[in-house]
């Protein structure tokens, strides 16, 4: 049998693994920042239903440019925006690849700010981008002076601000997205996939004065439709555009469509959970400080808590109790996703058991 090594791969794929968190079967998964809250009976039936009238249609291709599902994007976000500035695509995933492909390529750059996100260095890798970081302030936060620092020194096509950050969980200004946008030509996309989870504005108020300014979301967290793979982003007509030119034909399935517009029709009663798994996460660090771990001030629906001289044989132990949490972010990190009470009672009860030593 033929191995990866006998195969003409890109020399800058050589050695490289896929991406993923680890998914395993066990009773806690708080690892990858889903909303522990399935859709209610109600709203999967209707889910079903549009599925299967969907399916009277299988045997044509869906609307490419879903013309429908962006305009009940817009809807939902409000802010006067209509669909021509709306795109939607296979996960948010698929949005920054889009734009990657679109404004980035070989001979350009694309900026970011760490710690941050761990899939942006791969979207960059396939689209022959170069990646370039920044470090954060020492609290993890981002200030104006710093980025536009950046932006003077490395000069890039792109820039990637994410708030809440993730695996920080910090947010930045709408001030700030203000004074780099009017101060660069570069395409600025501040990254909110955790925003209904913030208590603080969305860049989304800034679109109609800054022309290169994305805001990206997706309906995987607040939405509780991580299985569903909708991510989307608000922008100019002729960004929307330009990620139209580069975008898969048909890249969205109809049965896609048809789940994440009854997820739409139902915005209430899917964000019902916002604010109450908001509200466990900070519970949670408040649990944490008191037990004497550090923790990073978050406003997403994950925390930080550390620091562990040994994350990993933390993170094993956990796991040997059958809780998943995750090893990323700063050294000595550990990011716990907000679950029910039960699994957050659950994770602190073996903490408290284990009670591993801390680095001051």
């Amino acid at each position: 049998m033929i191995s990866l090594g006998d195969l003409p791969l890109r020399a800058d794929l050589v050695g490289e693994e896929p991406y993923g968190a680890p998914q395993l079967d066990v009773p806690v998964v708080l690892n990858v920042n889903e909303n522990p809250y399935p859709p209610s009976p109600a709203v999967r039936q209707e889910m079903a239903a549009a599925v299967v009238a969907a399916a009277g249609t299988l045997n044509r291709y869906p609307d490419r440019e879903a013309r429908a599902l962006r305009q009940d994007l817009a809807e939902y976000l409000g802010h006067g925006l209509t669909a021509d500035r709306i795109w939607a695509a296979n996960g948010s995933n698929e949005i920054m690849s889009h734009l990657l492909t679109a404004f980035g390529g070989p001979g350009r750059k694309v900026l970011t700010f760490t710690p941050t996100y761990s899939m942006y260095p791969e979207y960059a890798r396939n689209t022959c981008t170069q990646y370039v970081t920044v470090e954060r302030r020492a609290d993890y936060t981002l200030d104006a002076g710093l980025v536009l620092d950046a932006i003077a020194e490395h000069r890039p096509t792109v820039v990637l601000i994410t708030t809440p950050n993730n695996p920080t969980g910090t947010t930045v200004p709408l001030e700030v997205f203000d004074e780099v946008c009017a101060a660069t030509d570069a395409i600025v996309v501040a990254d909110e996939a955790y925003q209904e989870f913030s208590s603080g504005p969305s860049a989304l108020e800034l679109l109609d004065r800054h022309p290169r300014l994305v805001v990206s979301r997706t309906l995987s967290k607040a939405f509780a439709l991580a299985g569903g793979r909708v991510g989307y982003l608000a922008a100019a007509p002729a960004i929307v555009d330009a990620c139209r030119i580069v975008r898969l034909p048909y890249h969205l399935s109809a049965q896609t469509q048809a789940v994440a517009r009854v997820a739409l029709a139902h915005a209430d009663e899917m964000l019902a959970r916002v604010r109450e798994l908001a509200a466990e996460a900070r519970s949670f660090e408040e649990w944490a400080r008191s037990h004497g771990y550090g923790v990073i001030e978050s406003e997403a629906n994950f925390s930080l808590i550390g620091r562990f001289p040994d994350r990993h044989q933390v993170w094993q132990r956990l796991l040997d109790r059958g809780i998943l949490v995750r090893e990323t972010g700063p050294a000595g990190f550990l990011r716990v996703s907000a679950g029910t009470p039960e699994e957050m009672a659950t994770l602190k009860d073996a903490l408290t058991d284990l009670n591993p030593e801390r680095l001051p």
